[in-house]
């Protein structure tokens, strides 16, 4: 029996891992978020370690606020720079393997192609740059694996599918902008991955290790993502189009973040979804 680690385990991601931990018995498994355990302080994981078995850590912890990490920085420096590479040091002195979970921010969205995981990262943001050097801190070690994914969604938490909805309700219509381009990303998907990986680490007796990229498959905007939301659920309002520039942010994003998924199908046989299927089962399960 293998032990798992969640950390971050109230986000989109933990949650998501969270519900599929319950089909599988062959892993056990620690969900942790901020009250229980504080990855930023050192004591806090060494009397962690020190009293539970630890075999995998999937560090879904993060400050995903793109916004208020511009002036927030050190928190986001804490949590998205210097958390991962504690959770390594944990990982080496315990034999543990880190999977780390990271972010389409860290390139500056100029691209024309879908990014590789060897494109030279160039953030634009603070939260970019954070993550960034979260990956630099640790990506040396032959124990982790590090997932950059883009677009998250769920059932749960925050997201933009449950904002298009509550905005639909409450608007007789929507404005969204349309010319950034990425690709949607149902956590559910990436939790079923990320087990896969471990299930798969397990039975060969090979940890993977290096960057990869998974987000589902197919290419939209915005614009083209809240479409089909509305689509799905049957919600007949207006939607228009806005560029970038007429909804100014203090963070810039990305015009262009699609990722390259070759890498990690070749790597773990992994056939994955296609975005707007995904949605439509997350719509399903969305009250």
């Amino acid at each position: 029996m293998k032990h798992i680690l969640v950390t971050g385990a109230n986000g989109q991601l933990g949650t998501a891992i969270k519900q599929l931990s319950k089909k599988n018995k062959d892993l056990s498994f620690i969900f942790t978020d901020v009250d229980e355990l504080d990855i930023t302080s050192l004591d806090a994981l060494d009397s962690f370690f020190q009293e539970n078995t630890v075999d995998y850590i999937v560090n879904c912890a993060a400050y995903t606020a793109v916004d208020k990490a511009e002036t927030d920085t050190e928190t986001a420096h804490l949590l998205n720079a210097m958390a991962p590479l504690n959770l390594l040091k944990q990982a080496e002195q315990h034999n543990a393997k880190l999977i780390h979970i990271s972010t389409d921010y860290v390139f500056d969205g100029l691209g024309f192609r879908p990014y590789t995981e060897t494109d030279k990262p160039h953030p634009q943001s603070a939260y970019g740059q954070t993550k960034l050097h979260g990956e630099t801190n640790i990506s040396y070690s032959p124990n982790v694996i590090i997932i950059r994914t883009s677009w998250l969604y769920s059932t749960t938490g925050n997201n933009f599918v449950k904002t298009v909805l509550r905005l639909a309700s409450e608007r007789d219509k929507l404005t969204i902008v349309s010319d950034q381009i990425g690709t949607p990303t149902f956590a559910g998907d990436l939790a079923e991955m990320i087990l896969e990986i471990i299930t798969q680490s397990v039975k060969n007796k090979f940890f993977a290790n290096g960057i990869y990229h998974y987000s589902n498959e197919g290419v939209c905007s915005w614009y083209d993502f809240a479409k089909a939301i509305l689509e799905i659920k049957k919600i007949k309002i207006p939607v228009l189009p806005i560029r970038t520039e007429d909804f100014p942010t203090p963070a810039p994003r990305p015009f262009y973040s699609v990722l390259d998924k070759t890498k990690i199908k070749n790597s773990f046989n992994l056939i994955i979804p296609h975005w707007r299927d995904s949605l439509a089962d997350c719509l399903s399960k969305l009250k």
